[in-house]
Order: C-alpha cells, then structure tokens, then sequence
C-alpha cells in the first residue's frame, strides 16, 4: 500500500498499479513477503502506484498480481529503529554515493545475518497512513497496490518469501518435491489451517483457484500472467499452463509444460476458498463478488488478519486471526498484534502531520522531510531507517498504442501525437531533456540516484549498471529535433513537425503525490526547452489507471511500478501481449523487432535454470529497453523509513523490516 512509500515462459509474473502516492504496481510477481507492508501475494507482478512514499512503492511490490498481494507491512518499514541505531541506519551524507551504498548494503545484510526472533508479547497495534482507499475485495482481480495492501493480510500462498534473506520458504506447503527436470512438483499441504471461518483448508483449494479462478478465460484474473508458461515447439511460440491435481486431501501435484526458474516464488499466489466461491464462478458472477461494497466480515482467507472494519475515505482495521496457524518457538499463536490499522489520509503532508503527531507508528521518510526528521529521532521517539535505492520505478511513458476504440471507431491516440510517440528519436530527445539532477536535488533533497534501467541496482547481479544513458543535455536534444526536421517555423517557441503540426500534447500524474507533481513540473519544464510543449496536470489516481488500463485515451504520463529482485516480476509490463505493457498493450503479435526480442529473453530468462546466464538474458532486456525508451526512468529515491522504537523482532534488512506476524510492542 501507499501508506508511506510505495504494472513468461513459466507463469508470467505481472506489473501492477500502486497507490497514488508511490511507487507502480506493475509487477505480476506476487510472493508473499511479510517483511514488507506493500507486497503483493504470491505471485510476480508489478502494480502502478500512485503514492510518493517511493520507500513502500518496493512492495513488489507493487498492486498484487492477484492473491498474492503481499501485506502492506512488507512495505512500511517496521520499527526496527530500537534493534538498529541511527548511526547504523543513516550514512552521514559527507561519504560519498558509491562508498554510501556499499556500506548500507553491508550493514544491512550483517543485520539479516545476526537477527533472531525473540518471543513476543500479545496485543497492541500497528498503525500507519494511507492516501487510498482499496479498490476491491477480490483480490484475485485486483490490480492496484491498495487493494492488494489490505487484501495481503487475509491471504497466503503455497509459499512465501523471507524477508531477511529473500529465499523462498514454506507457507501453505510445509514442504514440496520435484522431479530432475522441474516439471513435476508435489507440494505437502499443512493439516492444521483453517479458512476464517472455521473450515479446513486443503488441497482441493489449491487445485480450485489454479483451474477455476486463474485458468478461468471468464475471469480476469491478475495471476494468470503468472502462470502462463511460453515456450518454442517446432520452432514456433507456444504457450500452455501447467495441470494442478489434488491428490488428496493435502497433496497437490503440479505439472509444467516447461522448466520455470521462479516457480516456488510464483507459488507464494494467494489460494481461495472453494467452499465459498465455487458458487459464484459456477454462475458466472465471480467478477462482481467480493466487490468494495462487500461486509468484510465476508472476506475470508487464511491469512493472520481478518478485515475487522472499513470506513471508505476513514479507514481500514485488521483483526488478529485467533485460529492462525503459526505458532513462535514455544508455541505461542501469532500474531502477536491485535490489530493493524491503515489510516487513509488526503495526502503526504497529512501523513506526515500524523506520524509526528503520534498518531502512527511508521513513515516513508521523503527527502524533503530528512533534514526536518533526523534531529527529531531521539526527541519523538522513533528511528529513521536508511535502506538503500528502492526496488520501485518512476518514469515518463508516451501512448504508442495504435489501436481503435471497439464501440466510436476512434483511434486511441490521434494519429499526428502517434507519429511523433512511435519515433524513438523524438523519445531519445526527450530523456536528454530530463534534469534528474534537478529531480534529486530539489525534490529528493540530495537523497536519490539516476535511474537509468529498468531493474533497480538493489536487485543486485540481475541489475544491467552499463546500459546507455541520456545525461541532461539540451543541446543534445535540440540537434536531434531539428535532425528530424522538426522546427520552430513561427517563432512561438513550439517546434513543429515536418507536416507543420505544432508538438504540443498532455502530460498527466496522479494527484496526491506531491513528489511525483514536482518531478512532473520539472519534466514539463525540460521538453519547454526543446520546444515541446506539454500541458501537465494531475488527476485522481483511480481515473489515471483506468485510462492507462481500460479506456487507452492518454497522451504521456508520470506514473511508477513497484519493482523486486526477481526480473521475471516485470513480465506483465515487458511482454507485448500483457495488458501492462503500458505504451502498447494488449499486441497479437510484437509491434517491432526489439519488443519481439523482449519478449523472447523474458521467456527464455524464466525457463534458464543456470543463474549466469539468466542474469545474461535480463542484462540484454534492459539494453534493448534503454536503446529504444519505451518507459523513460526518472529517479531512485534513497529508501528511508521512519519507526517508532516500541517494536520488537524488528531490523532494516534490504527486503524489509520485519514479518507482521512476529511483530510485538515492547511499551505494553
């Protein structure tokens, strides 16, 4: 969620949107990680987000590819601060970047390494802000990293990922094996949990919500991305999906048409209950079920939270699970937190009016607020947690989209803006136009880094550092307008194009997030310069998705993906038939050679079992992506998370703070 920051061969992992206020949430790789309060569940998946607490857009977080939304305290940095001191959190801002990166990464990896949990106390609550409301109760068609954020607590997946180490662990399962090839697994379903509601969960869940829910052509489901295995037969693209059986009452076994490199964090995919919704998909009606207007008290999972209340625009209220089925080292019931409250507020400056009044326990610290904050840790009692570039993205995207609408007949995208969106040249221009050090300076506050590819540097080896960059260079960006033979003919300061239509088109964000606004202006500030003119304004979040997503009636826009460490998470965006395919989605076939050669290494990435040269094949995505800038990047926000130090089993880690479940206030 955007409380605080925050769209393949084997299952094909989507983005998703986010909140307004962070991060995208494009990715349909949804692992549940209960580290992180932004996280989708199970499954890989990007979300749009719109918040600007880029911290919780990492969710990867970002809008849940179905089910698998992962918790939003996977997100918000949990209140680690009184485990870790200032000192080793915040790196003093005389070190410079590369020695300042180096030294965050060690330290946090020293404090995965040295972490044990410790037991906890019962009771108490997690607090934290929000700017949106969720969008939906259904997450298995859910698409935005509010709901997704909510929704992750009552849902979990066969497996789950840790938020210490970032390898994959049982959840659902207990335990799996497969087969030499890895074609066939069979997962060990637990015989002690239970559906809120009291019925016994086993392997016929599992089986119903792969072959009735994410294989269901009826249902939208976001997952089903995820879990679409692409792969050459006779020399020819195909795509099938694997077979899931129940064995029995707790043994499921699947099978793959393909080898899949991420298929255990694939399986972290949220599971529903049969015995509530078959019903519902039997009469075609599963869409409309479990929509916004839903009592809660309907909503059930297995997750360790229950929805206890929902006031729209108010808030959310998450009640502890009595019946969990986690229990500590000497057997105590998780959680140990009675509640987890998401306070939704208009906007970053009420969040932050609330974390300083006391009245929330955690913070995605912006960069125009560290200077005020950093003095203030002792005084008000809490930690400001530095963690590194975020794993989310930020950037600018032009529709290329040369589609109709199937009911007017109108074009998507007027067919003059067409021509100049589809020219990379004219996108080239605009990236040498972008002052990214204008964006971290004056927006950031110094706390940022260039974002130059698609997979941020805190994904580690699967990051490409030497793909081509566009460094802020007016004249570089004139000369190649006027290459074009695009001019300005009348002296207006708007150039023309070589038919004499003037360049002028709209550049739209999501309101609520003033960085994104201000990083927005200084975009529009920098195409003025080259003689383009773009008209900027901002818009509700939940309108922009729908236009990014549904209507296609845009020109050029300001959003961000929630991103991860595994690559395979963005397939749902950087495949040409994805519907997250932002700049053109939806395609029968590539629109061009470099898309065509996209897709192939996303497929062939996710299928390559040897880590080399995966990591190969994605180092050659984000070259070809830098080349021709279909998304044009703009910053990393340095990921600072302020927490208040009444939290115990917590530690700023590169994937999180701590897991929900084993979180306990130490001032009961």
């Amino acid at each position: 969620m955007c409380g605080r920051p925050a769209l393949a061969s084997g299952p094909s992992p989507n983005f998703q949107y986010a909140n307004p206020q962070g991060v995208t949430h494009m990715q349909n790789y949804q692992v549940r990680n209960w580290g992180a309060a932004a996280l989708l569940v199970g499954v890989f998946v990007l979300v749009l987000f719109g918040c600007s607490r880029e911290d919780e857009a990492e969710g990867v977080t970002a809008v849940p590819p179905t089910a698998t939304a992962v918790p939003p305290t996977a997100t918000v940095v949990p209140p680690t601060a009184t485990v870790v001191p200032p000192t080793a959190t915040v790196v003093p801002a005389t070190r410079n970047e590369d020695e300042e990166e180096e030294a965050t990464v060690r330290q946090l990896l020293s404090n995965a390494d040295l972490f044990e949990y410790k037991i906890g106390k019962a009771g108490g609550a997690l607090t934290f802000a929000t700017i949106s409301d969720p969008l939906t109760f259904n997450l298995a068609i859910a698409n935005d990293a509010s709901s997704g954020g909510v929704l992750g607590y009552l849902f979990e997946g066969l497996t789950e990922v840790s938020w210490l180490t970032d390898e994959v662990e049982p959840a659902l399962a207990e335990s799996w094996t497969h087969s030499d090839d890895g074609l066939t697994w069979t997962f060990n379903i637990r015989r002690d949990v239970k559906w809120h509601d009291g019925q016994p969960f086993t392997a016929h869940d599992v089986e119903f919500t792969f072959n009735k829910i994410i294989y269901n052509d009826e249902i939208p489901a976001s997952s089903r991305p995820a879990f679409t295995f692409r792969y050459l037969e006779d020399g020819e693209w195909t795509q099938g999906i694997m077979t899931v059986t129940a064995l029995d009452d707790y043994t499921v076994l699947c099978e793959l048409p393909v080898s899949f490199a991420p298929f255990l964090r694939s399986m972290g995919t949220a599971i529903y209950p049969k015995h509530i919704l078959e019903p519902y998909v039997d009469d075609g009606t599963f869409a409309e079920t479990w929509d916004i207007s839903t009592d809660p008290a309907e909503i059930i999972g297995t997750g360790p939270f229950t929805i206890g209340l929902y006031a729209p625009a108010e808030r959310v209220v998450m009640k502890r699970n009595p019946n969990y089925w986690l229990k500590d080292d000497e057997g105590n019931a998780l959680p140990y937190l009675d509640e987890v409250i998401h306070i939704i507020v208009p906007d970053l400056e009420t969040e932050l009016i609330k974390f300083r009044a006391g009245e929330t326990d955690v913070h995605g610290v912006l960069g125009e607020e560290y200077a005020t904050l950093e003095p203030l840790q002792e005084e008000e009692n809490f930690t400001i947690h530095k963690r590194g570039p975020n794993f989310g993205t930020t950037f600018l995207v032009f529709n290329m989209n040369s589609g109709s609408d199937t009911e007017t007949g109108e074009p998507y995208v007027d067919a003059v803006k067409l021509h100049w969106f589809s020219n990379k040249q004219f996108r080239q221009a605009a990236a040498h136009s972008m002052d990214k050090d204008m964006i971290i300076e004056d927006v950031q506050h110094g706390l940022g880094y260039p974002q130059w590819s698609s997979i941020s540097p805190s994904a580690g080896d699967f990051h490409n550092p030497d793909v081509r960059k566009y460094p802020y260079d007016i004249e570089t960006a004139n000369q190649i307008l006027d290459g074009l033979g695009w001019k300005d003919t009348d002296g207006d300061g708007i150039r023309e194009d070589d038919k004499g239509n003037k360049i002028e088109f709209s550049l739209v964000t999501n309101t609520g997030n003033s960085v994104r606004d201000r990083a927005s202006q200084i975009i529009q500030e920098g195409l003025t310069k080259i003689g383009i003119q773009a008209n900027y304004e901002a818009i509700e979040f939940g309108d922009l998705v729908g236009q990014l997503t549904t209507t296609y009636d845009w020109e050029a826009v300001v959003i961000g993906l929630t991103g991860g460490t595994e690559p395979h998470g963005g397939i749902n965006i950087w495949h040409s038939s994805e519907s997250l395919h932002l700049w053109n989605p939806n395609q029968e076939e590539p629109a061009t050679d470099w898309e065509a050669e996209i897709d192939n290494l996303y497929i062939i990435g996710s299928q390559e079992l040897d880590r080399a040269k995966r990591v190969e094949h994605y180092h050659r995505t984000q070259a070809i992506a830098a080349e021709n800038l279909p998304l044009i990047y703009t910053t990393l926000s340095e990921r600072l998370s302020a927490v208040r130090n009444i939290f115990g089993n917590t530690t700023p880690t590169l994937y999180g703070i701590w897991d929900t479940r084993y979180l306990y206030r130490t001032d009961r």
